[in-house]
């Protein structure tokens, strides 16, 4: 039989959580329910309760209520629940994980649903999907869905949403359940190696050439779409170690956090391959733009600029050189202190779909400012520059950059899947 954890705090949600119990178990499946809360006594009766999960953090519930710092209390009871969902997890006791909340109740129960591997079931009901999730997120296959209204009580408006969110639930955990071999993603077991590569739109062509390549020569590639949430998860596996290597062919990523636009992997992206040691071929792919909100929202800097609606919630703008430079000198201290071997390719003759030749963002001046401050940036440093007189998408591109990746990681020893 399926089991389901309910993770949440029983003292203020106690009676919803109560009700996704109970529509729970009329679908079939059993529930462990999860008391995180540390204040007021708990609404419905829980299977583990407030003291046992803190415990798991190294904590003690009394302490923390008569701390009353609420903040703390949160922090500690999320890792309390993180700690029990994996030990349930790996006892074969969890088959799906279901919680809801506002954000202290999402704090604590997405980072429960982070340490579980990827393709279990994770579901969040929360009053704070229709803001910025990525914190609550991360690197983890979550699910999340909007409450509408907030979680207090169960009324015409939040029981159809509820009874979904179990319902939903319920299916998912009985089928991880059937077949959780063929459900369980174990990225460190036997098999071909891992690559990671980054790709959007822009840069899908020269990207799936490097892709097949690589396929050829015996890889599983992850590729990761470059909107914030992608370039994270990227450096999260990286982190892991977890890869053979990482084709890092698309940094538009870096351009949005440098420059304050819409779709930043923030702060720490491209270091963790570097930091890791693992072998990585990179490109300035799409550093020939940067995505802000919609066309009416653009700040007063940029409406002038050459502007691209990309869809109603997205407009391009071209890099200027300036910002070409500046986007250089960044990119090269990140890759400067790369542990592992690290190589730089420039496609001379355009970024992107859009900065290629006869494309609306063609512009060799910008492009140039670009390659002249990687090059200063990298000169005496160990990472190997090389230009190619072509676009990034030209499939020779691709794959030059594909047969580079896969030299780099038989000349490393023990690196990890190396041949």
């Amino acid at each position: 039989m399926a089991i389901v954890a309910l993770v949440g705090t029983m003292d203020t949600k106690g009676v919803e959580y109560g009700w996704l119990r109970d529509r729970l178990h009329a679908a079939g499946v059993r529930t462990v329910l999860i008391d995180a809360g540390t204040y007021g006594e708990p609404r419905v009766r829980p299977d583990i309760e407030r003291g046992e999960v803190a415990r798991a953090a190294g904590a003690d519930v009394e302490v923390l209520r008569a701390d009353g710092d609420r903040g703390a209390a949160v922090t500690v009871m999320a890792r309390g629940a993180a700690e029990i969902a994996r030990r349930l997890h790996a006892a074969d006791g969890l088959h799906g994980l279901l919680a809801l909340g506002g954000s202290g109740g999402t704090s604590i129960a997405t980072r429960a649903m982070r340490e579980l591997p990827l393709g279990v079931p994770k579901l969040m009901v929360s009053s704070m999907v229709s803001g910025d999730v990525a914190p609550y997120v991360g690197a983890s296959d979550i699910a999340m869905m909007f409450s509408i209204v907030d979680i207090a009580g169960v009324n015409r408006v939040s029981a159809p949403i509820l009874a979904n969110a179990a319902d939903a639930m319920a299916g998912m955990a009985r089928g991880y359940a059937a077949s959780r071999a063929e459900r369980s993603v174990d990225l460190a077991s036997d098999g071909r190696p891992l690559v990671a590569a980054t790709m959007a739109g822009v840069t899908t062509p020269g990207v799936d050439a490097a892709r097949e390549r690589l396929v050829e020569l015996g890889y599983e590639v992850l590729v990761f779409h470059a909107v914030g949430s992608g370039g994270r998860s990227m450096e999260a596996l990286a982190d892991q170690g977890l890869l053979a290597g990482v084709l890092d062919l698309t940094l538009c990523e870096i351009a949005d956090d440098l420059l304050d636009g819409k779709l930043s992997a923030g702060p720490d992206r491209l270091r963790a391959a570097g930091r890791r040691g693992i072998p990585q071929v990179t490109a300035p792919g799409a550093l020939d733009m940067v995505k802000y909100g919609p066309l009416d929202s653009l700040p007063d800097h940029v409406r002038d600029r050459r502007v691209l609606v990309h869809n109603p919630s997205i407009t391009v703008i071209r890099t200027s050189a300036d910002e070409c430079a500046r986007l250089g000198r960044h990119v090269a201290a990140k890759l400067r202190e790369a542990k592992g071997a690290t190589a730089l390719r420039l496609p001379l003759r355009g970024l992107s779909t859009l900065g290629a030749p006869g494309g609306p963002y063609h512009d060799a001046d910008a492009d140039e400012a670009l390659f002249t401050a990687l090059r200063e940036g990298l000169s005496g440093s160990p990472v190997e520059v090389t230009s190619m007189d072509t676009d990034l998408n030209d499939p020779e591109f691709g794959r030059a950059a594909a047969e580079r990746l896969h030299a780099m990681i038989g000349e490393t020893e023990g690196a990890p899947g190396a041949f």
